[in-house]
């Protein structure tokens, strides 16, 4: 099984086209509950291609993206080196380089479960201002319709490790363990994608599961499952953006 950290670096290309941001109603949330301001310095930890990241600097926040995968971390250093506030930073959860009390708030998207969860906390704690957040932000794909069924049932028949690295292993008492002693409050919005046949194979392909070389059976499969559920060349996943949050004394 490969490292975390490497999972990503043939897909990148891929995981810039085809994986879902963050809708707008994060931010949202984050003024409500955080009272999030725009001079807030933020630590997106595990940044990827900088898909969370951006959605902070839209709203005005200087943000250390924390990468430790170098192809991930140089496709967003290439999408948003030209935005003001983006700072990347080659590190990991566990050791993210940055100095004691720096941000105030620490956001990880799609990639808490990769981290070592003890080490991440102890740095958690020591890069996190007083009275600062954690937001822990997951989209979480639906399996409600007959399509998203059968994207499901695809994935298990030929995805070995999708299961073992699956984002719904963390459970709630991961995460109450994780934000221990403060608690944690939890939020839910609507998040929607939309793919013809060809965005619906990269989508599969970004996912650091599905299998990149002897994979046509796989493939074969997801045209079935697209001309069968398609309509006007489209086929539709829907999400529950999670977004969990703790404030830390």
């Amino acid at each position: 099984m490969l490292e975390p950290a490497r999972r990503f670096s043939s897909r990148v290309e891929n995981y810039v086209k085809y994986r879902p941001h963050y809708p707008q109603c994060v931010l949202e949330i984050l003024r409500d509950e955080c009272r999030l301001a725009p001079e807030w310095q933020i630590a997106d930890i595990g940044s990827g291609t900088g898909i969370l990241t951006e959605l902070f600097l839209q709203n005005g926040n200087p943000t250390f993206a924390v990468e430790p995968n170098k192809e991930m971390r140089e496709a967003a250093e290439s999408l948003l080196k030209d935005r003001t506030g983006f700072i990347s930073i080659a590190g990991t959860a566990e050791n993210t380089a940055l100095p004691d009390a720096s941000v105030d708030l620490i956001a990880a998207g799609q990639a808490f479960h990769w981290f070592h969860r003890d080490k991440a906390r102890t740095e958690f704690a020591r890069i996190l201002r007083q009275g600062g957040w954690v937001a822990l932000i997951w989209n979480e794909r639906h399996v409600d319709t007959p399509f998203l069924q059968a994207f499901e049932q695809l994935m298990c028949d030929f995805c070995p490790e999708y299961k073992s690295v699956d984002h719904k292993n963390v459970d709630a008492k991961a995460l109450a363990d994780f934000f221990a002693p403060a608690g944690f409050i939890t939020h839910c919005c609507e998040n929607t994608q939309t793919f013809d046949l060809e965005g619906l194979r990269g989508r599969l392909l970004s996912s650091s599961y599905a299998p990149e070389t002897d994979n046509e059976p796989m493939l074969a499969e997801l045209v079935r499952i697209f001309e069968r559920h398609q309509s006007n060349g489209r086929v539709f996943f829907h999400y529950d953006t999670r977004i969990y949050l703790s404030q830390w004394p």
